[in-house]
């Protein structure tokens, strides 16, 4: 009787936790965000075994974001792993003027396709789900990204970080061509000053 009681109590919290979600946590300058939760059933000789998958994304807010995914037979042990995954995972993506992107960009991963474009002031975060939490953690404060192809929010966070992985600041890109940082930002139509461009 107990083990069918552990069974409805297992029931109960699925039904609670199994879906997105965007629970927000800040350790030091890192911000953790927790995107999604599921349980998952492993079948055994005597009978099934339940444990949860976690997949965290973190941040400092700065320009470096990282996901993770953490398997355990309880919640909060689950979304250590993950966080500690994300964490050793993170990558540095260049922003213009420290709110967006310096061009848009496409990723994609399996069946998920996502679109994020380079957004003016006071535009906002217009995304959401899995990318939302991604930008958010980044330190975007104007973006417009758009998903495509699978809303599964694990392919959806992999194509969101694949974007985020092409981004390229005028200094590396004048770097690799071997010209001045203001051949390349001279011709942008927006007018904005050389200054603003070059950080990131």
């Amino acid at each position: 009787m107990a083990r069918g009681e552990q069974q409805r109590g297992d029931g109960g919290q699925r039904r609670g936790r199994d879906r997105n979600t965007t629970e927000e946590r800040a350790e030091g300058d890192i911000v953790e965000k927790l995107v999604h939760i599921n349980r998952v059933a492993a079948t055994v000789k005597g009978g099934r075994r339940f444990s949860f998958a976690a997949l965290m994304v973190v941040g400092d807010g700065k320009g470096r974001v990282g996901f993770g995914h953490g398997k355990a037979r309880e919640v909060p042990e689950a979304i250590r792993k993950a966080t500690e995954e994300a964490k050793k995972t993170m990558i540095r993506v260049p922003l213009r003027e420290s709110r967006t992107l310096h061009h848009d960009g496409q990723g994609r991963h399996g069946a998920g396709k996502v679109v994020l474009r380079a957004a003016p002031p006071g535009t906002g975060v217009i995304a959401g789900g899995p990318m939302r939490a991604v930008l958010e953690t980044l330190g975007i404060h104007d973006v417009v990204g758009k998903s495509t192809g699978s809303s599964n929010p694990y392919n959806m966070v992999r194509a969101t970080f694949d974007a985020l992985k092409m981004q390229s600041s005028p200094r590396q890109i004048a770097s690799k061509r071997g010209k001045k940082v203001a051949d390349i930002i001279g011709r942008r139509a927006d007018g904005a000053s050389a200054a603003d461009a070059i950080e990131g």
